[in-house]
């Protein structure tokens, strides 16, 4: 049995996906469990480990966006003053990103790094976003 998983083309990428997956690289653990799942549409593992590569590139575009609009923030405000456009802008900020929060579904193999980080970009912005609104 061990041997038609090593053999088979769709099951040997999925295996390769997988390893992929537990050491963090999803573009790779995607592409490759495309490539199974398009070989065969009945590979469970193959189809597991596409929905969760998606699941933590979502995780890992949230995150990144959370560096780039804090640093963007972080910019506005070195300003002596901070005009009323300013603030609006960091209220429009904060609404994309905790919008976008709510949007992500964690699942049980989703890295808990990734999870924990995304929750701390959550609740920074909706920090942000009650000091910006008073």
């Amino acid at each position: 049995m061990g041997i038609y998983f090593l053999v088979n083309p769709s099951y040997e990428k999925s295996i390769r996906a997988k390893y992929y997956f537990e050491i963090g690289e999803y573009k790779e653990a995607l592409a490759l469990s495309k490539e199974a799942f398009s070989i065969d549409v009945y590979n469970r593992m193959a189809s597991t480990i596409m929905a969760q590569s998606i699941t933590s590139l979502k995780y890992i575009e949230y995150v990144e966006m959370g560096k780039k609009y804090m640093q963007d923030i972080n910019e506005i405000a070195t300003h002596e003053f901070i005009s009323d456009a300013d603030k609006a802008k960091i209220r429009i900020i904060c609404g994309i990103m905790l919008d976008s929060y709510i949007k992500l579904a964690p699942s049980v193999i989703t890295d808990t790094d990734l999870v924990k980080e995304s929750a701390y970009y959550q609740q920074e912005f909706e920090k942000l976003f009650e000091k910006v609104s008073r």
